[in-house]
């Protein structure tokens, strides 16, 4: 594989951990339910509201989570428990199987009614928001039959939620739960994961300290603060962190 299509690979892939292998910032996990939580809230301020004219809700990918905790089974565990609680929403952000964004639910709800103002389609989207989102929910996706038959929604109603883009065709007679207008996230994360890999790439021995990556001057390409790239590339395993006398060491690794 020659080295652009070497990058563009490993661009997509959520790699497994490897062995041996520190996340900068990793801790003991020892606080339990609030660490995670504190993490998702820290995580979600390094995301650009301005960047989109706030009018997307504050956007963390789960595996950004995996570059401050070591322990993965726990982090899984309590993202799963704050969605029981209907706390927190994860979306299957389309771009790679493994890919997921959580959302705190308040923050979803408030930016989805806002988009839905003078709208035709506000009163669907509140009955979703209401029959939906309101209790636990842990689904990705929903079933046509689970629609009609357990949320009470028509084909008509259906068809104004996939309008509105709460909802994206996954199949056929399916659909994703989804963020409206998220296209433009996608993209600006897309091309900025890219360009800050090639930086690391591109460095000595394509190595770089975590400190000089986070105070690098960014090109046309990086819209998201770095360090919230940082956390992506290290928690989807695209990049390993390495302690050292100097500070928290950034190499890029090959697929």
């Amino acid at each position: 594989m020659n080295r652009k299509r070497a990058l563009i690979s490993d661009t997509f892939k959520v790699k497994k951990r490897r062995n041996g292998t520190q996340k900068f910032g990793a801790e003991n996990d020892g606080d339990g339910p609030t660490d995670i939580r504190s993490t998702l809230e820290y995580l979600m301020t390094l995301f650009p509201r301005k960047l989109f004219n706030d009018a997307l809700p504050q956007i963390v990918l789960k595996h950004q989570l995996y570059s401050i905790h070591n322990d993965k089974t726990l982090v899984d565990k309590e993202v799963n428990k704050l969605r029981e609680q209907a706390e927190l929403l994860m979306f299957q952000l389309g771009f790679h199987a493994e890919a997921f964004g959580l959302i705190f639910a308040s923050d979803y709800k408030a930016k989805v009614l806002a988009g839905e103002e003078g709208k035709v389609t506000r009163a669907t989207v509140e009955k979703f928001l209401e029959r939906v989102l309101t209790s636990s929910c842990t689904d990705l996706s929903f079933s046509k039959d689970k629609m009609l038959r357990e949320f009470l929604f028509t084909d008509s109603e259906i068809t104004q939620l996939v309008k509105s883009g709460v909802l994206t065709v996954r199949d056929a007679g399916s659909w994703w739960l989804s963020i409206p207008n998220s296209g433009k996230f996608t993209k600006y994360f897309i091309k900025g994961r890219k360009a800050v890999l090639s930086m690391v790439k591109k460095s000595k021995y394509s190595e770089v300290l975590k400190a000089e990556l986070e105070e690098r001057r960014t090109n046309s390409q990086v819209k998201f603060p770095m360090k919230y790239h940082i956390h992506d590339i290290v928690g989807a395993d695209l990049v390993e962190s390495i302690p050292t006398t100097s500070g928290t060491l950034l190499r890029f690794v090959d697929s």
